[in-house]
């Protein structure tokens, strides 16, 4: 078990995109002293000594550089693949506004990931998929697209779908019509310019959308908003075998689950979540397919089987 020491020290030695600037200000203010007295205070596995004066010269500032040269090791032997579907991805506008997960006939799932694409993560999340034939929706931000076409692009070309996840990532719920308009536009705009392709759904950022800003969207871009069944909190970067694990916990037949391709942690904890998934029976479609699949009764498969050892 990772101490509070060692979690908190990577955050503050090592910045990512991953903070927002509340935290950044936050964290920019404290002294070196401060901060290790945080973080003792902090530990509830092993007892601290009491820290001991450091002196009156100040210790020079420690930087540590991120490794953006981690790749996840490959996983020894054949992994299982999902298998080929030739499932159609046209849903009716009429099926509804808003979706966190489908009523579905069979053990079909739809594998998400918001506030891409991201230069090292996405491309080595690609490539898991790839090895496991798996399609998943990427939401993605407009301005990251700006930055990475080539990425975006290459998602659209392996057969992913990509989805509307505003320009900025602002709380639209606290903007007018106007702004959510130009943040849905934007990013639209950016997916067209790079890849070509249009989005068909959103996923508003923190999941705020007011009902009535849902129902305008749904209007007038013809985009149903899309939330989630499975939430495994991987912004908090609790470790890739916690994501794994709540996961595989949380997942049904129908559901969507909600990942980001944004933090390293949720990329390597992918390869044992997928596999883990494939093991139990789940089927993995695209966010349109799952939505194409709709069923109005009750009689959906929700069962899955055993997984294996």
């Amino acid at each position: 078990m990772k101490s509070p020491l060692h979690t908190l020290g990577y955050k503050f030695l090592t910045r990512t995109l991953e903070s927002d600037a509340e935290e950044k200000t936050g964290l920019s203010t404290l002294s070196r002293r401060g901060f290790l007295m945080l973080t003792a205070s902090l530990s509830s596995c092993t007892a601290a000594a009491p820290l001991k004066p450091t002196g009156s010269s100040p210790a020079a500032p420690i930087k540590t550089a991120s490794n953006s040269n981690y790749r996840t090791p490959p996983v020894q032997g054949a992994v299982p693949r999902n298998p080929d579907n030739n499932l159609g991805s046209d849903f009716s506008k009429n099926a509804g506004v808003t979706f966190s997960r489908v009523m579905v006939s069979g053990n079909y799932i739809a594998l998400t990931f918001d506030d891409g694409p991201h230069p090292q993560n996405t491309p080595r999340l690609l490539d898991m998929l790839r090895a496991r034939n798996v399609k998943a929706t990427f939401y993605v931000i407009g301005r990251s697209v700006d930055l990475y076409p080539q990425i975006v692009r290459r998602t659209v070309a392996e057969g992913h779908e990509i989805g509307n996840h505003t320009h900025t990532h602002r709380l639209l719920s606290k903007l007018s019509d106007s702004e959510v308009r130009s943040e849905l536009s934007r990013c639209r705009d950016a997916i067209g310019r790079a890849a070509g392709v249009q989005p068909r759904t959103m996923r508003p950022p923190y999941g705020g959308l007011l009902q009535r800003q849902r129902e305008m969207v749904h209007a007038e871009f013809g985009y149903p908003t899309i939330l989630w069944s499975v939430d495994p909190l991987d912004w908090k970067r609790p470790g890739p075998s916690v994501v794994t694990s709540r996961i595989l916990s949380g997942t049904s037949a129908g559901g969507i689950v909600l990942a980001h391709d944004l933090h390293s942690q949720t990329v390597d904890a992918m390869p044992a979540t997928i596999d883990g998934l494939l093991r139990r029976g789940f089927k993995f479609v695209t966010v349109s397919q799952l939505l194409a699949m709709k069923v109005e009764s009750a009689t959906a498969q929700t069962t899955v089987t055993a997984p294996t050892p």
